[in-house]
């Protein structure tokens, strides 16, 4: 258990960002960058477009398991993750996430473009709120109705090179 004072491990908040689906997000948003332009991708898109939508992905992630604590504390696969075991507080959760969150917008309004960043924080409000706190819940259509969120990122990727939402996109 942890109080205000306790350090947490830099790889309980990891854990948090779910970094194995964090990995296949950035892929595929990867992927949507080059199938995006005829040539390269210039490299300081290519980098910063991935990390920002990274870093939203990551929120998301953390926001997710926000959400879905108790639930993770009773099931065997999800009771040993960072907040049903007590290693980060809820607090500290949110804080974390809204950091992401920040950090991401920032790189994406400032050094790509902000139609990226409106679709970036559309698909993280899209998982981490809507499919998260209500969609799981709610519906055993939820995979389906959630989808979008999980189908983004190579449109993100897209709209990072080119600066457009098309139909190739």
């Amino acid at each position: 258990m942890i109080n205000d004072t306790t350090i947490v491990p830099w790889r309980e908040y990891l854990a948090l960002c779910k970094p194995t689906i964090v990995a296949l997000i950035v892929f595929t948003s990867a992927v949507g960058m080059l199938l995006a332009v005829p040539g390269a991708v210039p490299l300081d898109i290519f980098v910063l477009g991935n990390l920002g939508i990274g870093l939203a992905a990551a929120s998301a992630a953390a926001v997710n398991q926000m959400v879905d604590q108790r639930v993770d504390a009773i099931m065997a696969r999800t009771q040993n993750r960072p907040l049903p075991k007590g290693n980060v507080s809820m607090e500290r959760a949110l804080v974390f996430a809204f950091v992401l969150c920040v950090l991401s917008m920032w790189v994406l309004v400032v050094y790509i473009n902000l139609l990226t960043a409106v679709l970036t924080l559309f698909s993280l409000v899209g998982y981490g709120f809507i499919y998260s706190m209500y969609l799981k819940r709610a519906t055993p259509q939820n995979i389906v109705i959630g989808g979008a969120s999980g189908a983004a990122p190579p449109v993100l990727g897209w709209t990072a090179v080119t600066g457009t939402l098309d139909p190739h996109s």
